[in-house]
């Protein structure tokens, strides 16, 4: 996986890296036990400090999708790898019926996180 982040964004890099993994999870990019990049290498690859790369994979792993472990790294999940293809139907239809009632991208949104809690 080609890790890539933009230091101009407004979004943070570490939320920029695990948005990165969380993509190619949906996409199904992923087996599980899979090995991710030390966060050592990846942090010299993108020229970032380690910290940056381990609160993106904390974050990931607070998520359940990824475990780190001692002497391994971080290792994808069963979580991670699961098969999405119900959840994308759903979502697709969400989307379209928000952009055919002309309902904004964020109030979308909102409406799903306010659903989840």
């Amino acid at each position: 996986m080609l890790f890539r982040i933009d230091s101009s964004a407004s979004e943070p890099l570490f939320e920029q890296l695990a948005s990165q993994v969380r993509t190619a999870a949906i996409r199904g990019e992923f087996s599980p036990g899979q090995r991710l990049p030390s966060a050592r290498d990846l942090a010299e690859s993108l020229d970032v400090n380690l910290h940056t790369v381990l609160r993106a994979y904390q974050d990931l792993r607070d998520e359940g999708l990824i475990e780190l472990r001692r002497g391994r790294g971080a290792v994808v999940t069963e979580k991670a790898a699961q098969d999405l293809d119900a959840l994308r139907a759903a979502v697709t239809q969400v989307a379209r019926l928000a952009r055919n009632s002309g309902i904004s991208p964020e109030t979308t949104l909102a409406l799903v996180k306010e659903e989840l809690r």
